[in-house]
């Protein structure tokens, strides 16, 4: 996995995490459980600082992503993409070039390998 691909994993945690932070309703429910839900502009100030060590046309892809799926970043097993459920190419599909960040070509979401023991 490169360094790269870290970093937006990391970067779409940090967005759910703000997003869990501005939603009024979620916020209350935390609240009522005990938990503070405070930190909001130390959470964007992350973002911002990690962001801009994403290359620059990578970071685009993903925030398009975003914009349309909770989950922007998606694991890949047996050949499929675990975020649309759809087989990939065989050349999309490939281990070994892991080198690469790929997207699945039906949805959109940048995607990586894992393995599933």
């Amino acid at each position: 996995m490169t360094e790269q691909l870290k970093n937006l994993i990391v970067l779409q945690d940090l967005d759910q995490m703000i997003a869990d932070a501005t939603d009024t309703e979620f916020a209350k429910s935390q609240s009522k459980m005990g938990f503070k839900m405070d930190g909001l502009d130390k959470l964007q100030e992350t973002r911002n600082e990690l962001a801009k060590r994403i290359d620059e046309k990578l970071l685009k892809t993903y925030e398009r992503a975003a914009k349309r799926y909770k989950q922007a970043i998606v694991p890949v097993k047996s050949g499929v993409c675990l975020g649309c459920f759809v087989k990939l190419p065989t050349e999309v599909a490939c281990r070994g070039q892991e080198d690469f960040i790929k997207t699945c070509e039906n949805c959109g979401r940048i995607l990586y390998w894992v393995d599933y023991s």
